[in-house]
Formats: structure tokens, sequence, C-alpha cells
């Protein structure tokens, strides 16, 4: 599948998709917003520091506006298929299971059970396969099953539902020096950039996180993100013990972003106004067994 141009993204497409969300009776939530000095973490030199708390949406993460958005532009009753190993995968499934449609997920079988099972409780069939044959397999469904695949990531209506994060954070800090957002797939990381500098934030500087060894191919980041930072898997690790303990649970991959603030990965944030999006929360009790006290 060709890569969603950033010529294709305009503000009126992002604010319209923004409607959409929160139209819908998915019940997306606009989720809180609050600054670092007023909870229990630790004491941060930046004091303006804004915490997007996205791990309190809709099925644990920002995944869900993306699927409103997807799901409202498709008729109901469908019959669709994807593939995902994780977030996607659950919120498709409740907006699957919310809309009457049928539907697939496709799943590398090194994915944990749990997730399998979860998914199934929706009443959404899962095949699960070797990592390499997942495209075929979604191939075979569209072509042997008349059913219609949807991009986990790289789909124009996912990306316009994901903007509407961004256009939210600039509801509560109209013109922030520094947002700083995980990288994921991509497709949060090129949403939030695109709405923000879109909006007429030029100035703002924006960072995405990836643990080391990733890679970041969109046009869209190329376009709108200033830089893309690393973090190890231990200060990862120690992002999501620290915010555990501030009663905050998110998953690793949505801590990303919190890592590099957290570790200084970020420069000159003192007196900016910063605003860091933790994108999930979904950690179950038996994986916090695997995070520092």
């Amino acid at each position: 599948m060709a890569e969603v141009s950033a010529d294709c993204v305009t503000l009126e497409l992002l604010q319209e998709a923004k409607e959409m969300v929160r139209r819908s009776p998915l019940g997306v939530i606009n989720t809180p917003m609050i600054l670092w000095s007023q909870t229990t973490l630790p004491v941060n030199k930046a004091r303006s520091i804004y915490i997007k708390l996205e791990n309190m949406q809709r099925t644990g993460s920002f995944k869900i506006r993306g699927v409103a958005n997807q799901f409202a532009r498709r008729p109901e009753g469908g019959h669709f298929v994807t593939m995902s190993a994780g977030n996607y995968g659950k919120s498709f499934a409740f907006a699957s299971k919310h809309y009457g449609s049928k539907g697939k997920v496709v799943m590398p079988e090194t994915a944990p059970l749990s997730r399998s099972v979860l998914i199934q409780s929706f009443g959404i069939d899962v095949e699960r396969v070797p990592t390499s044959c997942l495209m075929n397999v979604v191939n075979r469904c569209v072509q042997d099953e008349d059913m219609t695949f949807l991009h986990s990531y790289d789909d124009l209506d996912l990306i316009a539902g994901h903007a509407s994060l961004g256009l939210e954070v600039l509801e509560v800090v109209p013109d922030p020096d520094v947002v700083v957002v995980c990288c994921g797939g991509g497709g949060l990381l090129a949403a939030v950039a695109a709405a923000i500098k879109l909006s007429g934030c030029g100035k703002t500087r924006i960072y995405g996180v990836e643990p080391e060894g990733g890679a970041l191919p969109y046009e869209l980041c190329r376009r709108h993100v200033e830089e893309i930072v690393l973090v190890s898997d231990d200060q990862i690790k120690a992002a999501v013990s620290t915010l555990y303990r501030a009663g905050l649970v998110v998953e690793p991959s949505g801590s990303a972003a919190f890592a590099a603030v957290a570790f200084g990965k970020i420069p000159r944030l003192e007196g900016r106004k910063v605003v860091c999006i933790l994108s999930g929360g979904n950690l179950g009790k038996d994986e916090l067994a695997n995070f520092p006290d």
C-alpha cells in the first residue's frame, strides 16, 4: 500500500475528522491534560510541562481516535480485515462490535495469547500466522472472502482521526514551544505534528521518540517533525515504573515520550511550554512484574 501523501493532509480535513471523532458513537474521550508539577512525579526543572493522558482513552490508547474516523466513513455492517498484535486490534474489535460489522484480525503468532482472547471476546475472528505471512493472509481474505482491508497505521482516515489529539492539545495550550510524541508505527506522530503545524504553530518544535534501533519513513513526519530522539529499553522500563508510582498506568510504548523528557533527551526545556503525550495504558498486572519497583 502506498504511503499517505503529506499533500493530502490539510487543516480542513483534520478539523472535519475531529468533529467526526467527537460525534462518534464509540465514546472517544477528550482526555485530560495535567501539569507535571501537579502530580507526584519527580520534580523536573522545566516547570511548564503538560501531560496528555491518552492512557485514559477508551480501549486504553489513542488508536480508537483513528478507528472512529475509519468506521464512520465505511458502510455499516461491512466485513473488514486488519493486521495487528495490539492496541489497533483492540480498538478495531471494539468498533466492529458496536457497528455490528464482521471482522478478522490477522495477528503474528508471536503475540501473547491473551491479546487473541481479548479481541475474540468482542466477537471478532483472530487468525494467528507467522509474521512473514501476515500480508499474504490479508490479501487472501480480501480476494477470496470479499473483505475490506483497514490499515492499522498507513491510512488517511486513520491519521486524520489521530490528529484530533493534536487539536485537543491546542485547545489547552494554544502555542506550545515543544511537543513530545512517541513514534510507534509513525501514525500518531505524523498526525499530531500535522495538526499542530497546520494550525499555525510553525515555531513549535515537535520531537518523536523511538526505542533504539527504530526507523521512521513517514513523509508527514519528515515534513513537520524537528527531530527523532532515541531512548533505551532501560529508560522506558524506568519511565513505566516512575509513572506507575505516581498512579499512572502507561504501557512501555506509551511512555517513550515521558522517558525522553525525564532523561533529558529533549534540549532546552527550561522556561518553555512543553506537552508530553502518554499514548496508551494497556498494561496488565502480569506485565507489571517485568518493571523495577
